[in-house]
């Protein structure tokens, strides 16, 4: 053979090699873009109210940690999060936020579709992700300034170092790991329903004595770990003490209040040990009330008064809990069931407060945001929501219906089953966790909801994989 024929055999070698990759990161790209459409559409990135916290607080945090510009107060929010993403928005424009996270979020998608599809897996991913982009809020929370989406792929994150780590290359186990570690120091919630998940893998790996998938649930908590020191250690730094969560609102007194426990213990056995005392007779029923009413309780109280009910915060509603446990009981696992069920899109709407933020957040962007539809109350919110209603039943009764037949073909059962009973724990997790210390909001289960029909949709990929077993 001569030289030249080498040369060109090669050349056709390396051709067809570059072909399946230019063709996953084209996919890759297409999903990404897919999963920002509620962005596209809106003409601007959606913002929440606590999205111009993140937003601004960065810049105070950098100061600080780069320029030695110390500051009283730097965020009550993640401020991991606020300074991952600064570079990206430089208080300038947010658009490079959104484009993180969809290729974040399209990148665990794409291992997650990859672990279980053998054959085809390029489409197969793109089909799932275009799919999910249009009929579940996924997208809408790629589109959002917001941690939510992060906590999705920090579960996906364990599923896949835990039960497809054989999928995974070696700088894919090390980038996942990264991107738990940023998933979970992005919001206390995240960082919780990862432990309380590695905490069950653990136990349950253990009785079956599988050592191997131990190691996956090793090195996650090791990302989880990370997640709770580096932003105490970020808080040493900043305030001098080392706290996961400063400046962090009284949600437990709020909700105890509400709940009714927290109100009949205030009026009838606290005298002057609680701050949130002195208030008597003014509690209102709705904890969003209490905590960000312009003439609520805590938003309207010194500042002072503030930080004596954030650090009596926890202490006021164990002793509520204490004194009236089996009200508090009933009246917990009533906000558990309404928070499991109430999912969708309607807070995306416009607010006051976030655009008197724009002046000191996002200087010169503000003509641009009042342009777009959510300020102008234009997004179809309430028929999205309606379509993810139909999508999540249909999943759950498809889940029903697939489970049963996974289970039959031993050789691909596994993965899709895991991926299940993770997604049923950390939905079921997240309606726990939330409902009983927070409020209830439709936008905290909508944020981990769409993880259903990806469970659904892996479990039909599984199901069809029955075929590639039979010829292999």
């Amino acid at each position: 053979m001569t030289t030249a024929a080498i040369a060109a055999g090669r050349s056709t070698a390396e051709a067809v090699g570059r072909w399946p990759r230019a063709r996953r990161v084209a996919a890759l790209a297409l999903g990404a873009l897919a999963m920002t459409w509620p962005a596209i559409l809106n003409g601007y990135p959606l913002l929440y109210p606590d999205s111009m916290t993140y937003l601004e607080d960065g810049p105070r945090v950098a100061r600080a940690l780069f320029l030695h510009q110390t500051s009283a107060y730097y965020g009550m929010r993640s401020l991991l999060y606020s300074l991952v993403i600064l570079p990206l928005h430089r208080n300038v424009n947010p658009w490079p936020v959104v484009v993180l996270q969809a290729l974040l979020t399209g990148w665990v998608l794409w291992l997650t579709v990859r672990s279980i599809a053998r054959g085809h897996p390029t489409a197969k991913y793109l089909a799932t992700v275009v799919v999910l982009s249009v009929i579940t809020s996924l997208s809408w929370f790629v589109s959002l300034i917001m941690p939510d989406i992060l906590g999705p792929v920090l579960y996906l994150a364990i599923y896949l170092l835990v039960f497809g780590r054989e999928t995974l290359s070696r700088w894919e186990k090390w980038v996942l790991l990264v991107v738990a570690w940023w998933a979970a120091a992005s919001h206390a919630t995240h960082l919780m329903l990862g432990v309380a998940l590695c905490v069950l893998l653990s136990a349950v790996l253990s009785l079956r004595r599988d050592w191997r998938r131990m190691r996956g649930v090793a090195e996650a908590a090791l990302a989880l770990v990370l997640a709770a020191a580096v932003p105490m250690a970020l808080d040493m730094v900043l305030y001098g003490t080392p706290s996961v969560q400063l400046e962090s609102p009284p949600y437990l007194t709020a909700r105890a209040i509400a709940d009714g426990p927290g109100r009949w213990y205030a009026e009838r056995d606290c005298g002057q040990r609680f701050a949130v005392c002195a208030y008597v007779g003014r509690f209102p029923d709705d904890p969003d009330i209490f905590l960000w009413d312009p003439a609520g309780i805590y938003h309207n109280a010194p500042k002072s008064v503030q930080k004596q009910m954030e650090k009596q915060d926890a202490a006021f509603a164990l002793a509520a809990v204490r004194r009236y446990p089996w009200a508090q009981l009933r009246r917990s696992m009533a906000n558990f069931r309404d928070q499991l069920l109430t999912f969708g899109v309607d807070d995306f709407d416009p607010n006051e407060w976030t655009l008197s933020q724009f002046d000191m957040t996002l200087p010169g962007a503000k003509a641009r945001y009042e342009e777009s539809r959510e300020a102008r109350n234009l997004l179809p919110m309430e028929a999205f929501t309606t379509l993810q209603n139909w999508a999540v039943l249909v999943a759950l009764v498809a889940v029903g219906i697939l489970l049963p037949l996974v289970w039959r073909v031993h050789d691909v059962r596994v993965r899709p089953m895991a991926l299940v009973a993770i997604t049923a724990f950390v939905v079921v997790g997240n309606a726990l966790l939330t409902g009983t210390m927070s409020t209830l909001d439709e936008r905290l289960q909508s944020r981990v909801v769409w993880l259903v029909p990806l469970a659904a949709a892996m479990l039909l990929l599984a199901w069809m994989e029955r075929r590639w077993v039979a010829t292999d």
